[in-house]
């Protein structure tokens, strides 16, 4: 018999875990002495505190992992469990992946802070565009909101402008309204087209009107970087002169697989200061 202390030793453990696993009903005592309270563990008993730490460490709940060493788990059914533990850890990853290229955008936004190139703000005027479009609520403008509803809208709009025979008169364009009382916007993402699509395939077709000046700029790379070239033209606005007058439509030049390889134009409208 080990005491308490002897136990979490040979276990790697602390005394406290094994308080804990004793009161969640987890891991019990051997024996509890009736005069003094101490616990004594077996040594057999090491094999099942190995499995539990083992479960411990791929993730699984003290729930989950009880359920598993005191109920007859089947081989396919611990192997379902491992494969939803490895699709949970799999997406937090791809979000963990996610925050950091937002981290560094916003990091190369602070350090291109004074030192902004403004040579290739251009101001034009956009024509009118006739386009098909659906469209989504993202919760707010930040690019970590937005890019998971507009990249799907493209998607859908391009397989059901295929379904209706239709083929884009020019590259996707993505504008934003903000829904009232609140920080979401409304996201479209459209398609220029010269011929309408069948009501039966679910699809708006609108006049997007001519945006009479807009200040615009190029972006090379994936949206999650636009942070920087966002700043670049925020501050053009700011010391020319000038006022936005709305959100930037984004104009999506090239989209390539690889996002590294995107070159979208951001156009916005601007009015004088």
């Amino acid at each position: 018999m080990f005491t308490i202390g002897a136990f979490a030793r040979h276990g790697r453990v602390s005394v406290r875990m094994l308080r804990h696993y004793d009161a969640v009903g987890l891991l019990r005592p051997a024996r509890i002495d009736p005069s003094s309270g101490y616990r004594f563990y077996e040594a057999g008993q090491l094999a099942r505190l190995n499995r539990v730490i083992a479960l411990k460490d791929l993730g699984f709940t003290l729930q989950q992992v009880r359920a598993i060493v005191d109920e007859p788990v089947s081989t396919e059914e611990l192997r379902g469990m491992l494969r939803l533990r490895r699709a949970e850890l799999e997406a937090a990853l791809a979000a963990t992946a996610a925050r950091l290229a937002q981290i560094e955008a916003r990091l190369r936004t602070i350090e291109s802070e004074g030192r902004m190139n403004t040579d290739d703000v251009v101001v034009k005027r956009i024509p009118a565009v006739r386009v098909a479009e659906l469209s989504g609520t993202a919760a707010s403008y930040r690019p970590e909101d937005v890019g998971p509803v507009v990249g799907p809208l493209f998607d859908e709009l391009c397989r059901r402008l295929e379904r209706a025979g239709v083929t884009p008169a020019g590259p996707g364009i993505a504008y934003y309204e903000d829904v009232p009382d609140g920080e979401a916007v409304l996201v479209h993402a459209a398609m220029p087209v010269a011929a309408d699509p069948a009501d039966a395939h679910g699809l708006t077709v609108v006049n997007l009107p001519p945006i009479e000046r807009a200040a615009t700029i190029v972006h090379r790379g994936p949206m999650d970087d636009i942070m920087p070239t966002a700043q670049t033209l925020t501050h053009w606005i700011e010391t020319s002169g000038h006022r936005s007058a709305g959100y930037a439509r984004e104009l999506y030049l090239e989209c390539p697989d690889d996002p590294r390889g995107w070159v979208t134009e951001l156009q916005e409208p601007i009015a004088a200061a």
